[in-house]
């Protein structure tokens, strides 16, 4: 009797004790699940919030937003993309040719082939120094194209890449652009309601002056946008004998000395004549008569000048008897 009362009491304590289990695993689970809605909503309402700021900003730029950018991507991300930012390309390049014309020709093809022109273009037809420097404006999108095509007309010796990063003048232009325009607006509706000839005069010189600022601004923009859409390069081709500075550099001894001392002294007897050739004149003007009046007075010293006597003879010594 006592076993069975024994185990009866322990059939209830169990029951309990799984009850008070089961009721803290729902607990924690409920607490988990709070827990990572929680972090779930927390992203976002995050995102939401910078798109909210994304797009508040580039209604301020006058920007649309991007379509491509992903959902949630805030100003600065869109800013480290490469598509995004405004890049001016410009090269240099030094190739040797066999026919300095001929390359030129070449070059201007694949340059007007590619969508670009050609800005700049000075030749030298001298025998021993043939040269042309060709000044080429190119699509951005074409740059690397056309320096590789334009390397392959003769043997490169020289190549510089440069890139300007001018994203940040860019927006700040645009930013400054937007303001101007809203005090022209502003300057021509108080125009419209001006009552006096002062005010008329005062405003419409401070709408003059407004207007020519959005107008340099403008200006500037065009630049930077015509900079970032067509790269420039500027071509040197040498013929085969030319001497490039490079070379004049490095050329040194005994050769190098003499044609450096023949210069100085073809660029020292180039000065003489030429003091020479300005002094000429006051001498022909002044000198002439002054020698022609020295040689008078020396003649006319001569003839007047008393004659010397001649000292009396000096007596012959006697000899003793």
């Amino acid at each position: 009797m006592d076993g069975r009362r024994a185990r009866r009491r322990r059939v209830p304590l169990a029951a309990l004790g799984l009850v008070a289990v089961l009721a803290a695993g729902g607990c924690g689970g409920s607490d988990g699940q709070s827990d990572s809605a929680g972090s779930q909503e927390a992203p976002a309402v995050g995102a939401a919030d910078r798109g909210v700021a994304d797009g508040g900003a580039n209604a301020a730029e006058g920007r649309a937003p991007d379509a491509d950018a992903p959902a949630g991507a805030g100003s600065g991300a869109a800013d480290l993309r490469v598509d995004q930012r405004s890049i001016v390309y410009s090269g240099t390049m030094l190739v040797r040719v066999d026919d300095v014309d001929e390359a030129a020709r070449r070059a201007v093809t694949a340059v007007t082939g590619a969508g670009g022109f050609v800005g700049g273009d000075q030749r030298s037809d001298s025998a021993a120094d043939a040269r042309a420097e060709l000044q080429l404006r190119v699509p951005a999108a074409r740059f690397t194209g056309v320096i590789d095509e334009l390397a392959g007309l003769g043997h490169q010796e020289r190549r510089e890449i440069r890139t300007e990063d001018v994203t940040e003048e860019t927006v700040d232009l645009d930013a400054r652009i937007v303001t101007q325009r809203a005090r022209v607006d502003s300057a021509r509706r108080l125009l419209a309601r001006a009552a006096t000839i002062g005010d008329l005069i005062s405003l419409e010189s401070e709408l003059a002056k407004r207007e020519a600022d959005l107008a340099s601004l403008e200006a500037k923009k065009r630049r930077l946008a015509d900079l970032t859409a067509l790269s420039t390069i500027t071509l040197t081709l040498v013929g085969p004998d030319a001497t490039t500075a490079a070379e004049k550099e490095t050329d040194l001894g005994f050769l190098a000395g003499l044609r450096g001392g023949w210069d100085v002294f073809l660029v020292s007897m180039t000065v003489v004549l030429t003091v020479l050739g300005a002094v000429l004149p006051w001498l022909l003007v002044f000198g002439v008569p002054l020698a022609v009046l020295l040689v008078v007075l020396r003649r006319r010293r001569r003839r007047t000048a008393p004659p010397v006597s001649a000292p009396p003879p000096v007596p012959a010594a006697r000899s003793a008897p």
